[in-house]
């Protein structure tokens, strides 16, 4: 009677001690079924403990166990196996249908002859912490300090979108379609989309899609076996289980027949491959990264790309600016790439002077970043002096009409020198009354000439010039 008594208290108290505590606790059964929830659960995760018990803990979905996904049986939970999970930020899948920053532990419970009698699992809310942490990196940005995120340079507006794009993105095991002209960093935003996710210990697989044909391309894929078809001597594993575990990265998705679109949505449905010329099914982990330069949904419009595709892809979109959208960047992004060649090539590059500067501010880059990166080794390769001039660009640049004001004549008058108000009047006739182009022939900025026009009252229209 009074150990029954004792037991009873035990249990008292027990309970007690888990209704006080701030983590969520819930335990369950050898069969994996819930047996116990407390109000901190209830507060994190929206389920009150009347909806949670005798459920799987399946329900809540995290987005990593053992570097996997919440399996939907826990037979195939890797707890009974490890024993133990340690401290792992993750994601649960909120009532309400968002998700939680949660960091979970969780141990296996046996008697005392070594028989699983169930699961012990603490889970902390990292909401607070998580939102203390975008508020510093955003700080830091607005404060200047954060230009650059895994290779990838900017400061402008359109730039910082990108960087918190990525970084939600690695957040989640969601597909992400990164859209984007060619050279503007597509396989470098999706590699920091792995390096900074809970995959990045696991492998990062590109293919380019546009690079194969529709045989060679399932083949990389999805691998082959012996006599699959001629000159398959060997079992060969494709790219789908190369990246098991990891990220697989599909470069200019746009480009594949309507054969693949067919198989890859399998795979995205499925989670699992058939390598060619076997009936064999393998399962695989894996997160699916895509990429396009071109118009994916006008793609869909004309029949040439599966819309039920197209949605599986865009779950979370991320768009590239063309460099000629994010102009402030080209500072940051020449001296970034200046410091690459002195390193490469040993010399000590400090400076470009402000006429090549502003040959290149004003290229529109249909090439983009790669375009800009290609100019300053160019450079490199004609300077001799410790400053990239205008002689030191690609010719294609030096013969915009930008690069010299009316077509290769000389501005009319040195940035150094006197600018009266005759000579701005005739240079605006001249240029249409394009601030930005009189600005160029006259060695200024478009911010000095609307300077200039206020100080001498002179109207921005030129049909407003009577009076003037």
């Amino acid at each position: 009677m009074a150990n029954s008594k004792s037991s009873t208290l035990d249990e008292r108290f027990l309970n007690l001690m888990m209704e006080a505590m701030a983590d969520g606790v819930f335990t369950l059964n050898d069969k994996g079924m819930i047996t116990s929830w407390n109000r901190a659960m209830e507060r994190i995760t929206g389920y009150t403990a009347r909806e949670a018990m005798g459920r799987g803990c399946s329900m809540l979905n995290f987005n990593q166990c053992f570097n996997k996904s919440c399996p939907a049986s826990v037979f195939e939970c890797g707890i009974f196996k490890k024993g133990a999970v340690d401290g792992k930020e993750c994601m649960l899948h909120h009532k309400d249908g968002y998700n939680v920053p949660v960091l979970k532990s969780a141990r296996v419970v046996k008697d005392d002859e070594d028989n699983i009698i169930g699961v012990v699992e603490t889970v902390t809310d990292l909401t607070e912490l998580q939102r203390s942490r975008n508020m510093i990196v955003e700080v830091k940005r607005k404060l200047g300090e954060i230009y650059q995120f895994n290779n990838i340079i900017g400061k402008s507006h359109a730039m910082q979108r990108v960087f918190s794009a990525i970084q939600s993105a690695s957040a989640s095991d969601a597909t992400v379609l990164i859209s984007g002209e060619s050279g503007t960093g597509k396989e470098l935003v999706a590699g920091a989309i792995h390096f900074t996710s809970n995959r990045s210990e696991k492998p990062f697989v590109t293919i380019n899609c546009s690079a194969l044909s529709e045989s060679l391309l399932e083949s990389e894929l999805f691998g082959h076996v012996k006599g699959a078809y001629t000159g398959a001597i060997k079992d060969r594993p494709g790219r789908f289980e190369e990246a098991d575990g990891g990220t697989l990265f599909l470069d200019e998705i746009g480009d594949i027949s309507p054969y693949i679109q067919v198989k890859l949505l399998r795979v995205l449905q499925e989670r699992e491959i058939e390598r060619v010329g076997e009936s064999k099914k393998r399962k695989i982990d894996i997160r699916i990264i895509t990429a396009s330069n071109k118009d994916l949904y006008g793609q869909v419009h004309k029949g040439e790309f599966r819309e039920d595709l197209y949605y599986r892809l865009k779950v979370f979109p991320v768009h590239i600016p063309p460099l000629r959208d994010r102009k402030e960047d080209i500072h940051l992004l020449c001296h970034h790439f200046v410091n690459i060649q002195n390193q490469k090539t040993g010399k000590t590059v400090k400076d470009i002077s402000s006429s090549a500067m502003r040959v290149l501010m004003d290229h529109p880059w249909p090439g983009n970043v790669r375009e800009l990166q290609n100019a300053i080794e160019h450079a490199f390769v004609l300077l001799n002096d410790d400053a990239i001039d205008l002689g030191d660009l690609p010719i294609e640049l030096r013969r915009t009409p930008y690069s010299y004001a009316s077509h290769n004549e000389k501005p009319r008058l040195a940035s150094t020198g006197q600018l009266t108000k005759e000579v701005l009047l005739k240079t605006l006739g001249e240029s249409g009354w394009n601030k930005a182009e009189a600005g160029r022939r006259l060695g200024r900025s478009r911010t000095a000439i609307w300077k200039h026009m206020k100080k001498w009252n002179i109207p921005l229209q030129q049909d407003d010039l009577t009076g003037a």
